[in-house]
């Protein structure tokens, strides 16, 4: 059967193929086929903890035999020393599940952990924070979960499901209301309901596309914050505005205070390291 890069459960199965292989050799070796034991996911950094649904259906997946208690669910801030989950049964199982079960975590915990600093920035302000497609190949899925496990709003899950103009399409169309003209048209023909998002560089590109119109987004791409109130002095309420281009925690509040809708930012996904957590017997 084909794997759903949608679907959770397909993307841990792909992700045990590629670990297990032919078998765990290292535990098949050494511990005793029956043999039953415990350990315990000790978080050893403080963060925001994300991945506990993930880990449930590892660990169901490797042995659905295996016992799990949770005692802190996602979202939470923890600790170091903080014990998120227990997980007793089979001992070859426990040590199948262990690696990618703290890949997932430790990823999906460093982009929550990062996201909530950044979401606690603008808590104030009617702004959105939005992540990107500068995600990791083939985990797309759990790091988005990431995002909004930190506060976060997923903006799109890929290309399907908006159409977004960008610097390099409004350029092959031949300009921005060609882009446009022909965006609106592929709707027409297809029957297909998706929203249009334009990227624009400058004031001049934003006066373009509010000539246009017929588009529900406007990107306002590394604009200077000058140049990003006027242009959401210029836009208003007709369409929805979002910052886009170097935001981080540096940047993010500034430009959450010129008015946008909502703002953008790959370095949710793309600039995270790992929360630290460790899977120990006890």
């Amino acid at each position: 059967m084909e794997t759903n890069p949608h679907e959770l459960r397909d993307l841990i199965r792909l992700a045990l193929r590629e670990d297990v292989g032919d078998g765990d050799h290292s535990a098949l070796s050494c511990v005793p086929e029956n043999a039953t034991k415990r350990a315990r996911l000790l978080v050893k950094q403080a963060g925001v903890l994300a991945g506990v649904e993930v880990a449930l259906v590892v660990f169901e997946e490797v042995n659905p035999t295996l016992k799990v208690e949770v005692f802190i669910q996602d979202g939470t801030r923890i600790q170091v020393g903080d014990i998120v989950l227990t997980v007793e049964g089979s001992a070859r199982s426990i040590l199948m599940a262990e690696r990618l079960m703290l890949n997932i975590m430790q990823r999906m915990s460093g982009i929550a952990t990062y996201t909530r600093s950044m979401v606690d920035l603008i808590a104030d302000l009617p702004v959105k924070l939005l992540d990107t497609r500068k995600t990791t190949p083939n985990f797309r899925l759990f790091e988005k979960m990431a995002t909004r496990i930190g506060g976060a709003h997923n903006h799109r899950m890929g290309l399907y499901d908006m159409i977004m103009l960008k610097d390099n399409h409004i350029d092959y169309a031949g300009g921005i209301e060609a882009a446009i003209t022909r965006a609106r048209g592929y709707l027409a023909e297809t029957g297909r309901n998706l929203k249009i998002e334009v990227e624009t560089r400058n004031l001049a590109e934003v006066d373009e596309v509010l000539r246009v119109g017929g588009v529900d987004i406007i990107m306002l791409d590394n604009f200077s914050l000058a140049d990003m109130r006027e242009a959401v002095t210029r836009i208003g309420d007709r369409i929805e505005t979002e910052a886009s281009g170097n935001i981080n925690e540096t940047t993010l509040r500034a430009v959450a205070e010129t008015g946008v809708d909502s703002i953008s930012s790959g370095a949710l996904t793309h600039q995270v390291k790992s929360l630290d957590l460790s899977l120990k017997a006890y």
